[in-house]
């Protein structure tokens, strides 16, 4: 053996979403160096950076119903310091600033030297593959997003016109099976309501076909949802062929190029089973039937980690073909509520003054700290993840319940630490829990979840 990535040992440590708006490097609690240092001694320090590094002047603010997620391009060094080194970029956020914010989150991740993939200037550099040179092993990313508005995506070079700087997409679709009785009455209300008529004159007036589905006796679709005939109340969901044959392309392009590949996907969307039962989505506990799919399709294709985010709770764990699959990771920084600016639209959006501040801002968003993250416990305990392989095969991964200071005020919390007993029993059984329908036994040990081959 002359190189030391032949032996086949490499050890991952992987999190969820990290939504930063402020530096870190200052703070010393024993409980944040020891997280810290769980991503220094691995070979490669994994996340998903959801926002747009950029300057005041960089980019334009885009459409949103959120947030304009801004990232300090300095935090990039405070993460190097943390440990990180390889960050996803294909995410709801990632758009918010437009192209121009796109191609400054490109330019601050290449200056601060973090390898990132997701985002590009057009939809092959997005949807390609980032490299990270580790002493075990190159290792390659993939990374896509299900969870987009439709303007959002790059686009293709052609021969004419550059390529759109964008994310790399996962699209999805979704059926809504009914019986006879609620089916004649969709059709009744779609007759009634014009939505037929309309639908005839739009055809008619273009010769872009290809935008409109064959509906025949038994489908039609109603405000925008797919809705056909069948024995019983149903969703399904069924992810974009095309986007999916691209990335499981890229995926064993990875394969080819690389020791290790990881595979990255960003989805908010829940199956139908949860959807059903929930009362609000922090007691979310599956992925949507889409993501399961693919997750099994992209190990086929060559990734040796499958790691899922964007829920910002996390998830089970699989163990698939002898190759694991995160769910979801959940948050590791949760700091959307000190952004320093945000576009007008936003104030406008909540009724607010033209002088109303960002606090202020925060504050009416999250109804005074009641409502979406800011009012629900599940969002703020989270785990990072050490993967280990030993010989070319997977052999180990230890689960580290996270922090992130559920209910003190908004200038402490959204920064992790390792967890307490209390905090971290209540993540690593919730995860236990969640894994066994996958088949998966998490043992839980000093505070430690830990799965074996």
């Amino acid at each position: 053996m002359i190189y030391d990535s032949q032996s086949g040992n490499i050890t991952m440590a992987l999190a969820g979403d990290a939504l930063i708006t402020r530096r870190f490097q200052s703070h010393r609690e024993d409980s944040f160096v020891a997280l810290a240092d769980i991503f220094r001694r691995s070979d490669v320090g994994f996340l998903n950076l959801e926002g747009t590094p950029r300057n005041w002047d960089e980019g334009t603010p885009n459409l949103t119903n959120g947030i304009n997620m801004t990232i300090p391009p300095a935090a990039l060094e405070d993460l190097k310091w943390f440990g990180v080194n390889l960050v996803s970029c294909s995410n709801n956020h990632a758009g918010e600033y437009g192209e121009g914010g796109i191609l400054a989150t490109v330019r601050h991740l290449e200056e601060a030297g973090i390898v990132g993939a997701g985002v590009g200037a057009n939809l092959t550099r997005a949807a390609s593959p980032g490299y990270y040179e580790t002493p075990h092993g190159r290792v390659g990313l993939v990374s896509a997003s299900s969870s987009f508005y439709p303007w959002r995506p790059a686009s293709d070079q052609g021969n004419e016109l550059h390529g759109r700087p964008g994310i790399n997409p996962l699209g999805w679709k979704k059926t809504h099976f009914v019986d006879r009785q609620a089916f004649e009455e969709f059709k009744r209300a779609a007759r009634l309501l014009g939505f037929e008529k309309e639908k005839a004159q739009v055809k008619s007036h273009t010769t872009q076909q290809v935008h409109f589905e064959k509906e025949g006796g038994d489908e039609l679709t109603l405000f925008g949802q797919r809705v056909v005939l069948g024995d019983r109340f149903a969703v399904t969901t069924e992810t974009n062929k095309r986007d999916e044959t691209e990335n499981l392309r890229w995926i064993r392009e990875a394969k080819r190029q690389a020791d290790w590949v990881i595979f990255s996907l960003h989805s908010h969307e829940i199956s139908f089973d949860t959807a059903m039962k929930v009362n609000n989505l922090s007691e979310a506990e599956e992925p949507a039937e889409f993501v399961v799919d693919f997750a099994h399709k992209a190990i086929d294709a060559g990734a040796d980690v499958f790691v899922g985010h964007g829920r910002q709770i996390p998830y089970g764990v699989e163990i698939y073909k002898g190759r694991p699959i995160f769910y979801g990771l959940g948050c590791l920084f949760m700091q959307y509520e000190t952004i320093r600016f945000f576009p007008r639209e936003r104030y406008q959006a909540f009724n607010l003054p033209a002088n109303a501040t960002p606090g202020e801002f925060s504050d009416a968003f999250t109804g005074g700290g009641e409502r979406g993250h800011a009012g629900h416990r599940n969002f703020w305990e989270n785990v990072v993840v050490e993967c280990e392989f030993e010989k070319g095969v997977f052999k180990r991964a230890r689960l580290h319940p996270v922090d992130l200071g559920f209910g003190l005020p908004r200038a402490q919390r959204g920064r992790p630490v390792l967890a307490g007993r209390e905090v971290g029993q209540r993540v690593l059984e919730r995860v236990r829990r969640i894994s066994t329908r996958y088949g998966t036994d998490v043992k839980i040990v000093d505070n430690v979840g830990i799965i074996e081959a």
